[in-house]
């Protein structure tokens, strides 16, 4: 089993926004996200992301070829990972989660999600992706703004992005340390991702989304995961209701188990 890389076929929903000027002096008054008339035009100049994006199943290394990138786990990280990796290996792939089954994984393992398409949507000063999985939505700010100093963590927290030509750079702080940079591999409050989203060169219909982890508690050195998703031009999302059909049970520690 391989467990160092959380990328499997997932298909995300993007929306994308373009970054207008913002005046600092005013703390952006009249203008970004929150002030889009007037600036929907521009957004043609943006690069096309439209349609539905599916993630494809990277391809084991050939023979020849380096492995692929592993996560450098330090301290308690290393150890609870190992010793979940045991758990894994006893139980046939099953162990408990400390959080429900309906919780959404978040950052940054949400692009790694099996099965579920993603879609972009372009409005002024923002870039929102739009999960099928969970019917999540993650706002990436353009407009200029920088992190509030009062920052509320969340799963998928806050996110700043800017365009440079036809790539889109984010950088993301404050992530709930009940994500996982992947399969059983925790994070301290302190895990920052820094994006880059852009199309192949030369294929058009093929998105490349490179993902930097700096936690200078929890790993070594940066940890990047590179995902590629194939566009679907006339696909449409789907609801995804995880309540409707939760039926496993929580045990008396909290975790939730199997039936």
């Amino acid at each position: 089993m391989y467990l160092g890389n959380w990328s499997v076929v997932t298909a995300l929903a993007v929306t994308v926004a373009m970054s207008p000027v913002v005046d600092s002096a005013t703390n952006g008054a009249g203008t970004g996200a929150a002030w889009p008339k007037g600036q929907y035009a521009a957004l043609d100049a943006l690069p096309d992301w439209g349609g539905v994006w599916v993630l494809e199943r990277p391809r084991p290394p050939q023979p020849g070829e380096p492995p692929r990138e592993q996560a450098a786990l330090k301290g308690d990280y290393l150890v609870q990972y190992q010793a979940w990796a045991k758990q894994v290996r006893e139980n046939a792939g099953l162990v408990p989660r400390e959080t429900s089954n309906c919780m959404p994984p978040g950052m940054p393992s949400m692009l790694g999600t099996a099965q579920y398409p993603i879609e972009f949507l372009f409005t002024p000063g923002r870039v929102t992706t739009h999960h099928e999985a969970w019917m999540q939505w993650r706002s990436i700010f353009t407009d200029g703004r920088g992190h509030p100093a009062d920052l509320e963590p969340g799963i998928f927290s806050h996110s700043i992005g800017r365009w440079e030509g036809d790539v889109l750079l984010i950088e993301t702080v404050g992530i709930k340390t009940i994500t996982l940079l992947g399969q059983g591999m925790k994070h301290s409050a302190k895990l920052k991702l820094s994006e880059r989203v852009a199309l192949d060169a030369q294929d058009k219909n093929l998105l490349v989304w490179r993902v930097t982890m700096e936690d200078p508690e929890a790993l070594e050195k940066p940890y990047t995961v590179t995902h590629r998703f194939r566009r679907q031009r006339d696909w449409s999302l789907m609801e995804f209701i995880c309540a409707e059909n939760d039926r496993n049970p929580v045990d008396e520690t909290g975790n939730t188990g199997f039936r």
